[in-house]
């Protein structure tokens, strides 16, 4: 993998590249709030020697520090169409996990011709008619209740609720300790996270699916409504949904093997039967 950057107003990007073949499908890995590169370190270790593979530390996180918070998640996916653009890659298939799959949402809103796919790992909708007022009121004022937490307490939740086995409550905490010298920045960053994803939701724009699209959900996903929100997104919009044993929050962490046939699998329909981009699902049968 090739390290890169990308200047904004705001900061500077730093992001990971390995394009074997601008022929095929470039897997493009957004990790969600405070994780960082890294939740990914399972899916870049299968895949980069066979697919075209892109992560990065989101704006504010981990190596894209220092970054001035006062962005939008339309910024975020302007920013990264731009990077993507830069790297010659333009029908990308998009995995986000949990954050990472509302800025997918958002790139779609914008860039609709520009996906070729998309997966969400524990991620939700982004459709204001998905969400209580109560549950943005909430997203809008979660930074005090972050800022109170003693940091220790913090680490052992953060780790424990998003993530199942040893090796996910690991690498969680590993990227949590990134803001160890200043726990008050992961607070900050946390809280500037929701209420940038609140504005987007009360924004109450279509955000279509405009490609082929996948939901996986860990079974033992403790996180806020993830698993709810799923159940609903699937339901609603017909999209095909894996639920995922013995997985919490993050679950590619927690089991990457099932999560990387699950994507493997994904990108054989998408490529192989060569999907009109306006098709919302396809047949997906695992």
């Amino acid at each position: 993998m090739i390290e890169n950057s990308y200047k904004t107003s705001c900061g500077c990007i730093h992001y990971f590249v390995n394009i074997i073949d601008k022929q095929k499908i470039t897997l493009v890995f957004l990790p969600g709030l405070t994780a960082d590169h890294r939740l990914f370190e399972k899916q870049i270790e299968y895949f980069e020697k066979k697919q075209n593979v892109f992560v990065w530390d989101a704006p504010s996180h981990a190596l894209s520090r220092p970054f001035t918070n006062n962005y939008s998640l339309s910024d975020m996916a302007q920013w990264l169409y731009k990077i993507l653009a830069k790297e010659g890659i333009y029908n990308p298939i998009i995995i986000g996990q949990s954050m990472g799959g509302y800025l997918a949402q958002m790139y779609m809103e914008l860039y609709p011709d520009k996906i070729k796919g998309f997966i969400s790992i524990d991620s939700a909708p982004l459709q204001k008619s998905y969400m209580t007022a109560m549950e943005i009121w909430l997203l809008e004022r979660a930074e005090p209740l972050y800022k109170i937490y003693p940091w220790k307490a913090l680490l052992r939740a953060g780790s424990g609720g998003c993530a199942e086995t040893e090796y996910g409550q690991n690498l969680m905490r590993k990227m949590m300790m990134s803001y160890d010298p200043d726990p008050k920045e992961y607070a900050r960053l946390a809280g500037f996270g929701y209420r940038m994803l609140a504005e987007a939701v009360k924004a109450d724009l279509p955000y279509r699916i405009s490609c082929p699209a996948l939901l996986i959900c860990g079974e033992k996903d403790k996180a806020g409504s993830a698993k709810s929100y799923n159940k609903k997104w699937h339901q609603r919009e017909g999209l095909p949904i894996k639920w995922i044993k013995n997985a919490g929050h993050n679950s590619n962490t927690d089991q990457p093997d099932e999560v990387n046939r699950l994507i493997e699998k994904f990108i054989g329909e998408v490529d192989g039967k060569n999907l009109a981009k306006s098709k919302k699902t396809i047949l997906y049968e695992a």
